[in-house]
């Protein structure tokens, strides 16, 4: 796919809509993650982890035990009943920091302060996809429909409105993914130039110089460092990442016509790389750690203080404290890897691209008059469920980008696909862990990044081959080619107002509104739903 300055319609290509557009698309997104997000005044699903342990780092550096009860304490304005005695935490402290901000600044005793910055982050990603791609498709018209997608799917609504850990995930390694964006263009045009004088010179490069000086890979370093501060899933994006810079370093050599392009590629500029991005990631990883390096209540703070924990040999000389941070993220790891706690919401991530099991972060009942029911039964619910219409629509478009890619070796599918791949196939190897779907908030954005382009295929570029399109057979005359963009129109336009009136009948389900139960029990499309 060309860079795709469609933008066809002539309220695309007005300059009131290359502003108005992805405002209003950005005003949408928060209406729909800030309205009532107070409620239910208690703590949901995983809540009553990441809420907790924000306060209590906030307050102690670490994040401290609990008593009994302490939910039913914490919502009725008790908190600051947590102990001194620290509490095993499995995932790194930057996204307890960041739901602590809200805390500090609303009170922890308001629902509101310890969601909103969750809810915040779902905002900034709706508004740094529209950026990521325009930058893609070199088109406002598809940033400003990417963006909506986002905008108004349950999913990415849900997991902004509840105060967990994987929004941030997702919105640093969207950070991370736009940086290797950038980097592709600017790799290619120095790589270019340092060819281009060494040639002017009469040195014919047979392996092409190392780029050292990469600032958007220092940039990727650091967002995937900051991804894996939240949750160590964040260094598979780091990883993935890391891969396909060197894919692109090697690519771009063989077409710039350098003889040993691969081990050019694999022996000089990847090392460099490696160098521009692991320690970052890992002095960010690192630094998220400093409340619990800087007291000394934490858990395992002084494991290796206790005698005969300390080691021995040729890694004696290791400071003790980092020896027991590195005991302590053993025993996470393994923890992680062994979770097999049955759960009722529980979904085998092969699952997870057909929205097989949501995930029900709250449900509540109520009979007529009780908590303000006005029929025979009510429900309030919050389900983690994604706008099907979308979702499902998003993994027919993955599945065809992959046959893509395998055809036609399109940069932006490979991009796009290995967003998706980073978030998404690592999961595979736990088949057995304890999961939850939520957990492809991390991954929708390039779910709907491909979704996005195929929209793009569908809509058509003025003065493109239709064939370049996909389109079915040749096109032997401009009025041919002009009556299949409109038929392509046409089903954006309806796939669009669609998805816009499921979400409208989802919304109930994504924010704890109370609904008649008969209402509730409509949106069971599938049995595995309820």
């Amino acid at each position: 796919m060309r860079p795709n300055h469609y933008d066809g319609q002539v309220l695309a290509t007005s300059r009131w809509f290359r502003w108005a557009g992805p405002l209003a698309v950005i005003v949408l997104a928060a209406i729909l993650r800030l309205w009532n997000l107070g409620h239910p005044h208690e703590l949901v699903f995983d809540e009553t982890f990441y809420v907790k342990d924000a306060w209590s780092l906030f307050n102690n550096g670490y994040e401290s035990s609990w008593p009994d009860k302490a939910d039913a304490l914490f919502a009725a304005g008790q908190t600051n009943v947590f102990l001194s005695d620290p509490s095993f935490v499995v995932h790194p402290p930057l996204g307890k920091w960041l739901i602590a901000l809200g805390m500090a600044l609303w009170g922890a005793d308001s629902s509101w302060g310890w969601r909103i910055v969750t809810a915040l982050i779902g905002v900034l990603a709706v508004a740094l996809l529209m950026l990521i791609a325009r930058r893609l498709f070199g088109s406002t018209l598809l940033a400003v429909i990417a963006g909506f997608l986002l905008a108004i799917d349950g999913n990415a609504i849900v997991m902004s409105r509840v105060a967990l850990l994987d929004n941030s995930v997702m919105l640093f390694a969207l950070l991370g993914f736009g940086a290797v964006l950038l980097d592709r263009d600017w790799h290619s045009a120095r790589l270019a130039a340092r060819l281009a004088r060494r040639r002017e010179a009469g040195r014919e490069p047979a392996w092409g110089p190392t780029l050292w000086w990469r600032p958007w890979l220092l940039a990727a370093g650091l967002a995937f460092g900051l991804a894996s501060s939240v949750k160590w899933s964040g260094f598979y994006f780091l990883a993935a990442f890391g891969v396909y810079v060197v894919v692109v370093d090697a690519l771009a050599r063989r077409r710039a016509g350098v003889p040993f392009w691969l081990s050019a590629a694999l022996l000089k500029q990847a090392p460099a790389n490696f160098l521009l991005m692991v320690p970052v990631a890992a002095a960010t990883f690192l630094a998220s750690w400093t409340g619990w390096f800087v007291t000394r209540g934490g858990y395992y703070r002084d494991w290796a203080e206790t005698a005969g924990n300390a080691w021995t040999g040729a890694f004696s000389w290791v400071p003790l404290p980092l020896q027991s941070f590195w005991h302590y993220q053993v025993a996470a790891y393994s923890y992680h890897v062994n979770v097999e706690t049955p759960h009722p919401y529980q979904a085998n991530p092969l699952t997870w691209l057909f929205m097989i099991r949501p995930t029900s972060m709250y449900f509540r009942s109520s009979a007529l008059g009780e908590n303000g029911c006005g029929f025979a039964s009510c429900a309030e619910a919050i389900t983690g469920i994604a706008n099907p219409i979308i979702w499902w629509a998003a993994t027919l478009a993955a599945v065809y980008l992959v046959y893509r890619l395998a055809r036609y070796r399109e940069w932006r599918v490979g991009l796009i696909l290995t967003g998706l791949a980073a978030g998404y196939l690592p999961w595979l190897m736990y088949l057995n862990r304890t999961v939850f779907q939520f957990y492809t908030i991390a991954f929708e954005p390039y779910l709907l990044l491909g979704l996005t382009f195929v929209i793009g295929l569908l809509l058509g570029e003025p003065g493109a081959p239709v064939a370049d399109a996909e389109r079915v057979g040749p096109v032997a005359d401009e009025e041919r080619a002009a009556r299949l963009r409109l038929a392509g129109i046409r089903i954006v336009l309806i796939f669009l107002a669609v998805a816009a009136l499921v979400s409208v009948f989802f919304y109930p389900l994504w924010t704890g509104s109370q609904t008649p139960f008969l209402f509730w029990q409509l949106h069971i499309w599938l049995p595995s739903w309820r």
